[in-house]
């Protein structure tokens, strides 16, 4: 069956992506997609230049007279955040992304897309042999393990990148052109929990909390989304309020540092009257929720059902630490916790809690920060941490990566508003987001580098909504390509 992608313009970008969509390309497992862009460098008789990282840069050549122009870095990561609904069978180490278009929208069967950053990519190779594209000498800068901390971008060895103006292609907005971002860090913790010998006492349950949007931990955080742990500790610390006696086996929400915890399931035991206390609690949430998150989170919701076999065969946590990891779960911050002073609709600092697992002696937590303000970061982190210890948690901390620093009068950044203001007739937003951007960290490591980042309209990336818009790629691509000609002048 034909690629409903085949049949999309501009065609030379949604061909690319095809092909970067049917090659497995998890975080820390880019082994097939890089040796991908080898061959393809190699089909085109371009050089390649690697570190000992696996950060490679292909080395482009300039179009006849183009020549003397200084040289651009296009960039792009090329690993993707793997994400799925419960229930899709999907095996991102060797199953393709099966794709659907809808109207203006390119997504995916259940998982995550692979937009991001798989359209930066392909528009980077699609800039390298469209014909049609007149530019200077271009290197294309792939790095690796982005998604879980820009490690790829850290380890970066400079002396591979000759370019000094870098256009990133990571931004998720047609409209805008991005000059900055937040830096971030995280945080883990981890609870000694005790259990009883004992059996469960009652029947065994799955508490889930589904139906959430999720999504990115930066972009999207804003929107204040459900998080699937908070809800379900918020209804069990409900119960512990309450007197419903009930035993707790294991407890497991969230699945990626920097996406929205879309999901949470709790295995818990109940006597048949504690059954009937417990729903009554859900339904009052239920409804508290659906004044909360009606616009934003529809389809929330939360269910119970029996669960045949109880977890790892272990006995149930300790009714004391029961109380102490979700009276925990329930006080940990998320979601936004300032916005800018400086910068109007600006998220300043959050908190993303995005992973609890269970394992049969603890319970591990995960966090992820974000902030455009170091100070305000350290003191973020000041507060997990101590919030952390004093519930008896075990306590690393990641150190993260530097925010970029937003520069409006950088020439790059000028010349890519003139040319959006002169292919459309109107002014692109120039923001700073609350995201990590590569940027900050090539822009320290590269000395002299001025940077921009743009991109297509992305919706929901890091979750199984993720979407691309069509329209929105074609715009992107008409200004990526103008900015190539503008740039690619000999005396730019």
């Amino acid at each position: 069956m034909p690629s409903p992608l085949q049949s999309l313009e501009p065609s030379s970008i949604w061909s690319h992506f095809d092909a970067i969509r049917k090659i497995p390309r998890p975080s820390k497992h880019e082994e097939q997609i890089s040796q991908y862009v080898r061959e393809w460098a190699a089909e085109h008789g371009f050089d390649v230049r690697s570190d000992a990282s696996g950060n490679m840069v292909v080395v482009v050549p300039a179009s006849p007279g183009r020549e003397g122009a200084p040289i651009v870095v296009l960039q792009a990561h090329l690993d993707m955040v793997c994400e799925k609904n419960a229930g899709v069978q999907h095996d991102f180490m060797k199953d393709p992304i099966r794709i659907e278009v809808d109207g203006d929208w390119v997504s995916a069967v259940g998982t995550t897309l692979g937009a991001d950053n798989g359209l930066g990519a392909a528009s980077a190779m699609a800039m390298a042999v469209d014909s049609s594209v007149e530019h200077g000498p271009l290197e294309l800068l792939f790095t690796l393990d982005e998604e879980t901390g820009l490690n790829g971008a850290s380890a970066l060895e400079p002396e591979i990148v000759t370019g000094r103006i870098l256009v990133n292609l990571d931004t998720e907005e047609d409209d805008s052109v991005y000059i900055g971002c937040a830096g971030a860090a995280g945080i883990e913790a981890s609870f000694s929990i005790a259990r009883s010998s004992r059996s469960a006492r009652g029947e065994l349950f799955e508490l889930s909390v589904r139906g959430l949007r999720g999504g990115h931990s930066g972009v999207d955080i804003i929107e204040n989304r459900g998080n699937a742990i908070k809800i379900a500790a918020r209804l069990l610390v409900a119960a512990i309020d309450d007197g419903v006696s009930f035993d707790l086996i294991s407890f497991a929400g969230g699945s990626k540092r920097n996406a929205i915890a879309r999901e949470c399931f709790v295995q818990l035991a109940l006597e048949p009257a504690a059954r009937q206390r417990l729903e009554e609690l859900a339904d009052t949430l239920r409804q508290e929720l659906a004044a909360e998150f009606a616009t934003i989170d529809p389809d929330l919701a939360i269910a119970f059902q029996v669960s045949p076999d109880q977890e790892g065969g272990v006995g149930p946590i300790s009714s004391q630490d029961r109380n102490r990891i979700l009276r925990l779960i329930a006080a940990v911050p998320h979601g936004v916790l300032t916005m800018s002073r400086e910068v109007a609709g600006l998220v300043e600092t959050s908190n993303n809690f995005a992973v609890v697992s269970t394992e049969s002696q603890a319970v591990t937590v995960l966090c992820s920060l974000r902030s455009s303000v170091t100070p305000a970061l350290t003191g973020t982190l000041q507060t997990l941490r101590s919030l952390f210890v004093l519930a008896g948690g075990e306590v690393v901390e990641e150190a993260g990566y530097p925010g970029w620093k937003p520069d409006p009068d950088s020439p790059v950044v000028q010349r890519t508003v003139a040319v959006y203001e002169r292919l459309f007739d109107e002014s692109p937003h120039i923001k700073a987001v609350h995201a990590g951007l590569e940027c900050g960290i090539l822009t320290q490591k590269i000395p002299g580098l001025d940077a921009v980042s743009i991109g297509p309209e992305i919706r929901n990336a890091h979750s199984p909504d993720e979407k691309a818009r069509i329209s929105s790629t074609g715009k992107f691509y008409s200004l990526l390509r103008e900015l190539l000609n503008e740039l690619g002048t000999p005396d730019s």
